[in-house]
């Protein structure tokens, strides 16, 4: 197997983009990432698309051959693939991607993410996301997405992991992240009274716990690390991408408090990469619902459980706060989610600290980064680690 790294990236603004059409944006993250790369287009032979559902969202299947045609790609006949699993969408794409060039199938290949959900009213969309979660046993009794995660930060304040004030944190912390971020849909810090006290979608998590619905997309060039230095000075490894699985359906798991799926990717990430969750110095996780903030902290290893949210709570994770700092784009509470493009735009950010580009927000000597992307309720994980080279 060949070592894999990323030399370009491409990112939109996330938000809610009225004027742009899916195609516009995927069009524009795809052709920044390849001039980022130092390439000309011609060198790419495949093409891995993460997305959730456009064909809810926007009425369009086989967006694979969508993105290749008005990319300017599909006229050299390359394997474009659309790859589906829920909010993990983005991060799958980039480990076929990177399985696919690790492999020698192919050399020079773009992963990215894309999804357009504004377009549906807001009751059309909480139905699209509510089908990441069992339709039969969840969706169909009334149970919404929102609700899932209501319930698991209920359980998380039972059980005394962490206080309804360290949950809200998770949120905080992303805003202070996303107001240094030029991509960033809330470029606008928030208080945690402002968190508690925000209107109520499932008790006990208000408006001010979620990620909002977002437009956007991102991609990234990979290709084999001895290539690299052909075409740029500025690029990182790829040590590890990883992906477990878990029962669609959160009541069939033995606890509530903690994914299984993650704490597996996770362990398997370590081993591949020789390293320990104490190396990394920036971590973008899936925090679409603040609860899931508070798991994965600890699932990944960076906490013991039940001390996660008070590290947050005192500013430990934010850039200079201490050894390790989260979701430095804003995550996807103020960095925004659109649902495929989420995981990609997650590699970014850690290409982009591992670079020393991150500006503002750069943190300090970062040598490894750590990406957790999530479909449903921690159904589907992906783990990446990034090394700087």
């Amino acid at each position: 197997m060949r070592e894999v790294a990323v030399i370009g990236v491409g990112i939109t603004r996330f938000g809610e983009l009225w004027n742009d059409s899916f195609r516009a944006l995927g069009i524009e993250a795809g052709l920044k990432a390849i001039e980022d790369a130092n390439l000309t287009g011609r060198e790419i032979d495949g093409m891995y698309i993460g997305n959730m559902s456009a064909g809810r969202f926007i009425n369009q299947q086989q967006i694979d051959a969508l993105v290749a045609d008005y990319s300017g790609l599909a006229s050299n006949h390359i394997p474009s693939t659309r790859v589906e699993a829920g909010e993990a969408s983005g991060g799958v794409a980039f480990r076929a991607g990177v399985m696919a060039v690790a492999s020698g199938m192919q050399d020079y290949v773009v992963a990215a993410g894309a999804e357009k959900m504004t377009d549906l009213d807001d009751s059309l969309i909480s139905s699209v996301l509510d089908s990441t979660s069992d339709a039969d046993w969840e969706a169909s009794m009334g149970i919404t997405f929102a609700s899932l995660y209501a319930m698991i930060a209920r359980r998380i304040i039972h059980d005394k992991i962490a206080t309804r004030e360290e949950i809200a944190s998770v949120s905080v912390n992303s805003h202070i992240h996303g107001v240094l971020n030029p991509y960033a849909q809330y470029r606008k810090a928030i208080t945690l009274d402002s968190v508690l006290h925000s209107s109520k979608v499932a008790d006990p998590l208000g408006i001010f716990d979620c990620a909002p619905i977002s437009d956007g997309a991102a991609a990234v060039v990979i290709c084999p690390l001895e290539c690299a230095r052909k075409h740029t000075d500025s690029f990182v490894k790829v040590s590890a991408v990883t992906q477990a699985s878990d029962t669609l359906a959160l009541f069939q798991r033995s606890t509530i408090t903690s994914f299984e799926a993650t704490r597996i990717a996770a362990q398997k990430a370590y081993e591949i990469s020789k390293i320990k969750p104490s190396d990394i110095s920036v971590a973008e996780i899936h925090d679409n619902y603040t609860p899931a903030g508070i798991m994965a902290m600890e699932d990944l290893g960076f906490f013991k459980k039940g001390t996660a949210g008070k590290a947050i709570l005192n500013g430990e994770v934010a850039v200079g706060g201490g050894k390790l700092a989260v979701n430095t784009s804003g995550g996807l509470k103020a960095r925004g989610h659109p649902t495929g493009a989420t995981g990609i735009a997650q590699i970014i950010e850690i290409t982009d600290q591992l670079r020393y580009r991150a500006d503002k927000r750069q943190v300090k000597d970062a040598k490894y980064g750590l990406a957790q992307n999530v479909g449903g309720t921690g159904s589907a994980v992906t783990v990446s680690i990034l090394e700087a080279v």
